[in-house]
């Protein structure tokens, strides 16, 4: 039914790998279940050994300590193959880190190919040649322009030069140094004095 609505179902995107680390990790859970389990039973055996031999019951306290000795061993074995399987994990996820690293340097090696087919050896050192001709060119048009100049229009750029260097050493004025003397207050009052005494002059000429 789900191309009744057309949706197409997606690729999925868990590898081999990723599988196999799964079951691995699912499969070491259990066996840390077992050995808590196991521990768990362990501590409860010593302490009826330890009860039985308080109650003088020594031939069941020896039996219960062999039983828990075998378990010891299965505990023991337990623990070696967690470790083994959290190796065989941590070895399969290196692994698919090396092969993405792979990977990538494949991609590169593919685009500096690709690179290298655009432009081969021969198109490098024919395109430093045609560099090499073109600053000589430019380099023979400097030394013919530099050339064209007279002995004449040298002279006229030495005055030009000299004549603005003389520009430049033109002095400025010097500010005086003494103080300028003060106008007194008769001074300053004179010309109101003449504006007040021509006023009626100019009052009867409009009249």
């Amino acid at each position: 039914m789900g191309n009744v609505f057309g949706r197409k179902s997606r690729p999925s995107r868990v590898t081999e790998q990723d599988k196999a680390i799964l079951q691995l990790k699912q499969q070491r859970d259990k066996l840390k279940q077992y050995q808590k389990r196991i521990t768990l039973q362990l501590e409860k055996e010593r302490r009826l050994a330890k009860q039985l031999l308080q109650d003088g019951k020594k031939e069941k306290a020896l039996l219960l300590l062999k039983k828990k000795r075998y378990q010891d061993q299965l505990l023991e074995k337990t623990e070696n193959q967690i470790s083994n399987l959290e190796h065989m994990v941590q070895d399969i996820e290196f692994m698919q880190i090396e092969m993405k690293v792979i990977e990538g340097l494949k991609v590169g090696n593919d685009c500096l190919k690709s690179m290298h087919e655009i432009m081969s050896i021969e198109d490098v050192e024919r395109i430093l040649d045609e560099t090499q001709e073109s600053t000589d060119y430019q380099r023979q048009i400097d030394e013919m322009l530099a050339g064209v100049l007279t002995q004449e229009d040298e002279d006229a750029v030495l005055a030009e030069l000299e004549a603005i260097t003389q520009e430049e050493d033109v002095a400025l004025p010097e500010v005086p140094s003494e103080p300028i003397p003060e106008i007194s207050e008769a001074a300053k009052a004179e010309p109101e004095r003449r504006e007040a005494k021509n006023k009626p002059d100019r009052e009867l000429l409009a009249a």
